[in-house]
């Protein structure tokens, strides 16, 4: 249990910290897209306000749309080119002087690229375009090239994305370091209740041995009454609840050492239910069995023909007199779900 529990510590935290570096470094390098974009559109507004370039009166201009000031290099160091469509998708003329690596044969095809998407504002490749319909039904679309802004978030999209796997690992070594020492101070608990648990059913089995055997006594001095089998039967019952109590106590201990084989489960269920069916018969009560054959489990034969014998016999020992009794076992899906069910009135 206390390692499952440290397992699912460490899970929980990597998780959790996988979660919000993705919203952060997500967010980060979404922004940082969204900026080039922006500037990009910005330059693209201006250029389509000037008919295609930049005004020879050079920067600054007074009616610059962008984000930021603009710097007077840009119109110097913009790489761009624009295409005019007519209504009918033909080329009507390219400008493609400010721009070495693209012809006007792949300039018209960018455009017609545009053209079909539908948007205003998008990305072609490493290119941002704005695409402006005239009254005509044609197209004045403009191409900006953003490599150069686009590697760099790029970059920063891998790097981000590097620097944070290195950190998800720094601090899932810290992490696994640091779980045993978060986890000590449940383990020592359960070690203290567990111990609690076995040392005390230990010290309540000798009075109920006494009290069984006081009462056997008893029995043979002054003969059988309704009392004395009461005594009988419920130390009887304390002395199985300490049994199981203890069993449960240790079983954790145990676990590795439990044979973990596998074995026809449906048969183990239908010959434990029908053994108690006789005892089910002499109480007045009815024991219906439903068990679908050829199911098998993996797991200790010995532990859990303990679990089914148990909850058919406090099946058995809590049911209402002349009740009914139902064991069933089915497949459900990749887990196998054992019923036992009975009524009664006395919980």
């Amino acid at each position: 249990m206390i390692k499952k529990l440290q397992m699912r510590l460490i899970a929980v935290s990597m998780l959790s910290l996988l979660l919000v570096l993705i919203v952060i470094v997500g967010s980060i390098n979404l922004f940082n897209f969204r900026r080039v974009a922006r500037e990009a559109d910005g330059i693209l507004t201006f250029l389509s306000d000037h008919g295609g370039t930049f005004p020879s009166s050079g920067p600054p201009f007074e009616d610059w749309p962008g984000p930021r000031p603009m710097s007077p290099e840009l119109p110097f160091e913009s790489r761009y080119f624009s295409v005019e469509l007519a209504s009918d998708g033909s080329v009507v003329s390219t400008d493609t002087a400010r721009i070495a690596a693209i012809d006007d044969e792949t300039a018209a095809d960018y455009a017609l690229r545009a053209v079909r998407r539908g948007d205003e504002y998008g990305f072609a490749g490493d290119y941002r375009y704005y695409a402006q319909s005239d009254e005509q039904g044609g197209y004045h679309i403009i191409f900006l090239d953003c490599w150069r802004s686009l590697t760099n978030a790029r970059d920063f999209l891998g790097t981000s994305c590097w620097v944070s796997l290195a950190g998800l690992l720094a601090v899932l070594l810290l992490v696994v370091l640091l779980s045993k020492r978060f986890v000590r101070p449940i383990s020592e608990s359960y070690e203290k209740q567990r111990r609690f648990i076995t040392d005390a059913g230990h010290e309540i089995k000798t009075p109920i041995t006494i009290i069984d055997a006081d009462a056997q006594l008893l029995e043979m001095e002054i003969g059988d009454n309704e009392w004395l089998r009461d005594i009988q039967t419920q130390s009887r019952r304390l002395a199985d609840l300490t049994s199981d109590l203890i069993y449960l106590a240790r079983i954790e201990e145990l676990q590795d050492q439990l044979p973990m084989i596998e074995f026809p489960f449906s048969d183990l269920v239908s010959e434990l239910a029908q053994s108690f069916q006789a005892l089910a018969s002499a109480q007045g009560k009815s024991l219906a069995i439903d068990v679908e054959p050829m199911l098998t489990l993996r797991g200790d034969e010995k532990s859990l023909r303990q679990l089914v014998s148990i909850l058919l016999d406090n099946a058995l020992k809590y049911s209402d007199a002349g009740s009914d009794i139902s064991v069933s076992l089915h497949q459900q899906e990749r887990h196998l779900c054992l019923k036992v069910c009975n009524a009664t009135h006395s919980i």
